[in-house]
């Protein structure tokens, strides 16, 4: 597994990257396994190279509805630089991939003097912010259609290929509405020649005018990502 297939890894001085990766080990990303829940201590930290966490939240006992994604751009577990080991939200598997991860007490002991893995995580630690109050207000404002698009445009962007596997169950999941309302708005985008849905398979069909019908949320991310890689 490259370690280049990780960003955040990528941006890391050579030295610094092939340290940590040589305290870290292959795991497997595997559908809908979740890999942490809310309240509990993180065992792991994982840079994914393939595949997409969600991070969800949920109230009195209803569905979890996702504040957030992770994928190769990126580390599940980026609040241990604030010395916090105890996970704020559901960090569930969407699109199977794998990772490598690293234990947390081991990662702590690299933080110590390890400062541009410090820095990388603590700016991951407010890229997350940054998505999380994004979902609030997408959540409020924006119509389903094109949260969707928005919701895939993300998915594309961390599996990094056209066609991916996404259950409507799971998308209305991801939403936080019923599975009626993404068959609906799943069904506008097919008819507009966006994309192609077959028994779970989604493959992206025109990238471009996803993006066009995806909500503003989307280009906001990307701008907040890349002023960070840049």
């Amino acid at each position: 597994m490259p370690h280049s297939d990780n960003r955040l890894l990528e941006r890391l001085p050579h030295r610094n990257r092939d340290r940590l990766l040589s305290m870290c080990e292959p795991a497997p990303l595997t559908l809908a396994d979740v890999l942490c829940d809310a309240g509990e201590v993180m065992r792991h930290v994982y840079f994914p190279l393939e595949g997409s966490i969600s991070l969800t939240v949920s109230v009195d006992g209803h569905p979890g509805i996702d504040v957030g994604t992770v994928g190769c751009e990126g580390v599940l577990g980026a609040s241990l630089t604030l010395g916090v080991r105890t996970a704020p939200l559901r960090a569930l598997v969407r699109v199977s991939g794998h990772a490598m991860r690293i234990r947390c007490g081991d990662l702590q002991g690299e933080l110590t003097h390890n400062t541009a893995l410090r820095e990388s995580l603590q700016r991951h630690v407010y890229l997350s912010l940054v998505q999380v109050s994004s979902a609030a207000a997408c959540l409020r404002h924006h119509l389903v259609g094109a949260r969707l698009a928005r919701a895939l445009l993300m998915i594309q962007d961390r599996v990094r290929a056209d066609r991916f596997r996404v259950t409507q169950e799971l998308l209305a999941r991801m939403l936080g509405v019923r599975r009626v309302g993404v068959t609906e708005a799943a069904g506008a985008l097919q008819r507009a020649a966006l994309v192609a849905y077959r028994r779970g398979d989604i493959e992206i069909l025109d990238r471009r005018g996803l993006e066009a019908v995806a909500c503003s949320c989307y280009a906001a991310d990307k701008r907040a990502y890349a002023r960070w890689f840049d």
